[in-house]
């Protein structure tokens, strides 16, 4: 193959959700830059560089320096690269280093939030579809709670945080909600709430909340 880049969704966790693209061209790659749980996903893998929160920046870097020497890279995104995903940061990383765009391929993956719609039944495009990962300003979601719309949402931290922050603007502590946790998993877990109970319950930062 190629030297090139292939910016990889893998969905919520679960290998079921896996596309065929995704595992071959994981198969087929000279390098496969990721997470520690998104590597366990595949089977087939040449060369493994796994990141951590912490060198997350520095191994993608590694990641297109490897592109650039010549090699075949994947790069995995939990979920998909486009939705709180690597892709921003790869095609940054990616123009300093003068690394052609028409080299860099996106492969699209299942996102967690199409899943939560998926196991509550929601039409998502009629629904607000926001995400706060990395965020510490979360008012933006304030602009859209009340338009009659189902609000899908990345929590900022704790699923908790997020609904105490919805009390103290004024959101009604009877609103329905629902908390998506560890979808796909074995032990993935639904739980319908109120706003007032939520804030007052403890979950995974792994977590989709559903705010009707």
């Amino acid at each position: 193959m190629e030297n090139k880049i292939f910016i990889i969704g893998i969905g919520p966790g679960s290998s079921e959700y896996l596309t065929k693209k995704a595992i071959d061209t994981v198969k087929s790659s000279d390098y496969t830059v990721g997470s520690t749980r998104a590597i366990e996903l595949f089977d087939n893998i040449n060369n493994k560089i796994a990141f951590n929160v912490k060198d997350l920046l520095d191994k993608l870097k590694k990641g297109v320096d490897l592109a650039i020497e010549g090699n075949s890279v994947s790069i995995l995104s939990t979920g998909d690269p486009g939705f709180s995903g690597v892709l921003n940061t790869v095609l940054r990383i990616a123009s300093e280093k003068n690394f052609p765009k028409e080299k860099i391929e996106v492969i699209p993956g299942i996102s967690s939030l199409q899943l939560a719609a998926a196991r509550n039944h929601i039409q998502w495009d009629n629904a607000n579809i926001m995400t706060f990962h990395g965020r510490e300003n979360t008012e933006d979601i304030l602009e859209v709670i009340n338009n009659s719309k189902t609000t899908i949402a990345l929590p900022s931290k704790k699923v908790k945080d997020m609904a105490q922050f919805l009390l103290d603007n004024g959101i009604s502590e009877s609103r329905k909600v629902v908390v998506c946790e560890r979808l796909s998993y074995d032990d993935e877990k639904i739980v319908e709430s109120t706003l007032k109970d939520i804030a007052n319950s403890e979950f995974t930062y792994m977590c989709i909340m559903i705010i009707y």
